[in-house]
């Protein structure tokens, strides 16, 4: 059984204080520096809206870190903090140790709180984990504004919540005096008209990371282009579901071009992420050589190419030191792996991540790429599931992994055989061929982790696995 540690003398003294709000107030100049998290917890947590305003005019720290506060927030406390630094902005009221520059409302652990605070009591991280330079953070901070904001914004609903809502208005009413700065913008179901009206607060040079799964048609996504082709400083791009059906080869590819133009501006941009994109489809040529920069991440999953967009992937320098390639889902059958040996040969040096799930690759094609893939020395992790290959195939695949001894993770399919006439997996079978397969593993080298998965289930929509023994799917 633990025994709870008692609270110390200094911070009953600080709940002390909470209890008569006019006394707190009136102590805050002489508020030992170290009381100064525990108390503002406190306070946002029984809602002293008052104490709350006056601590931020006192705060001793350049950051307020107040997401991590707003898991469940409250709208009577949040203005408490808004009319606080209302308090410094507008009016100059500014007590003599009053050090807050930045207002940090992205997400961090819960936790956070709590570790600081006991930092600070120990005095083993003074001021360490707030007052680091604020102006690393933000390519805007430059001294213009006495305030910035740091936001991650996650817009999901069709419209912003009551809290947000505040804070946009707050913004907008004291331009010149708060820069909103928001580094990283999720969109996952919001109209663009919304979108447009929370992109003219945000400064868009600030954000470095945007994912947008709205399930767009390409003449929306075209729309968005200007604004993204403002976005400077990105340097992570995710796009999803979007819908080019229903539109002329002529008008598909003016939205195409008013997109990939954008990548001209992009000179940041270090991943790139496309899931069910169907725009590619004949115009990845036209997408890669807007690109200027070298990209660390391609991921083109659940897409439809041409033989002749997999020939472009390896023509381009800034496909050139690629850590990871995702193109899980996107069907090569029938195609020529030729160019994918040679994009394999080109990133050999730097490749750490290779998925190839479920591309349709058979055993005729897959003799073109093992050459190139036995160089790639970096190699983590290699993804192979879902590709209907046989069990002499499998063998020749796994033998050409041998000197690749920073594996850490790989995870092929079940060899053809393990399959009846109807396309059900034999599960005797396939464990008797999981461990022929892993018996000629560890006789060349000893795996850190390997997998053999059957196909997705189609009653529940999982893989059986074949590790030392099966293990089934779920139904």
């Amino acid at each position: 059984m633990s025994v709870r540690t008692p609270p110390r003398l200094l911070e009953l003294a600080g709940r002390s204080l909470l209890r008569d709000e006019a006394l707190a107030i009136s102590t805050l100049e002489e508020l030992p520096t170290e009381l100064f998290p525990p108390l503002f917890m406190e306070a946002f947590s029984r809602k002293r809206c008052e104490a709350l305003k006056l601590m931020v005019q006192a705060w001793p720290f350049l950051r307020l870190p107040l997401g991590s506060l707003m898991k469940r927030p409250c709208p009577e406390t949040f203005q408490a903090v808004l009319d606080g630094l209302d308090a410094l902005l507008t009016h100059g009221v500014r007590l003599r140790r009053w050090k807050l520059q930045v207002l940090d409302l992205q997400d961090v652990s819960e936790n956070f709180w709590m570790v600081w605070s006991e930092a600070m009591a120990r005095r083993c991280l003074p001021n360490a984990m707030m007052n680091r330079k604020p102006v690393q953070d933000c390519p805007r901070m430059r001294g213009q504004q006495p305030l910035t904001v740091f936001i991650d914004l996650c817009l999901k609903n069709r419209t912003l919540d009551e809290y947000f809502t505040c804070l946009l208005l707050w913004v907008k009413q004291r331009e010149g005096l708060v820069h909103l700065c928001c580094k990283k913008l999720k969109m996952l179901g919001m109209l663009l008209h919304n979108i447009r009206n929370i992109l003219k607060t945000v400064s868009l040079d600030c954000i470095q990371e945007v994912e947008v799964n709205c399930n767009w048609t390409l003449p929306v996504l075209a729309e968005f282009t200007p604004y993204l082709g403002q976005m400077r400083n990105l340097r992570k791009l995710v796009l999803s579901d979007i819908d080019s059906r229903y539109i002329s080869p002529e008008q598909k590819k003016e939205f195409v071009t008013q997109f990939t133009t954008q990548f001209l501006k992009l000179r940041c941009l270090q991943k790139l992420y496309m899931n069910s994109v169907s725009f590619l489809e004949g115009h990845l040529d036209q997408l890669l050589s807007c690109l200027k920069t070298s990209l660390n991440i391609l991921a083109i999953s659940n897409c439809v190419l041409l033989e002749s967009d997999l020939k472009h992937l390896s023509k381009y320098p800034s496909i050139g030191q690629l850590k990871t390639l995702d193109l899980s889902g996107t069907r090569l059958a029938n195609f020529s792996l030729v160019p994918l040996q040679v994009l394999l040969e080109k990133v050999a040096a730097t490749l750490e991540y290779l998925d190839l799930d479920d591309c349709g690759i058979v055993d005729s094609q897959v003799n073109a790429i093992l050459p190139a893939l036995s160089r790639c020395f970096e190699l983590t992790t290699f993804s192979f599931r879902g590709n209907p290959i046989s069990m002499a195939t499998l063998e020749n695949l796994l033998c050409h992994t041998i000197r690749l001894n920073n594996l850490c993770l790989e995870l092929y399919p079940a060899p053809r055989e393990s399959y009846d006439v109807r396309g059900i997996v034999c599960r005797s079978r396939f464990a008797q061929l999981g461990a022929e397969l892993m018996g000629r593993v560890r006789a060349l080298r000893e795996p850190e982790r390997i997998l053999f998965c059957t196909d997705y289930c189609p009653q529940c929509g999982n893989r059986s696995l074949y590790d030392l023994e099966v293990d089934r799917c779920c139904c």
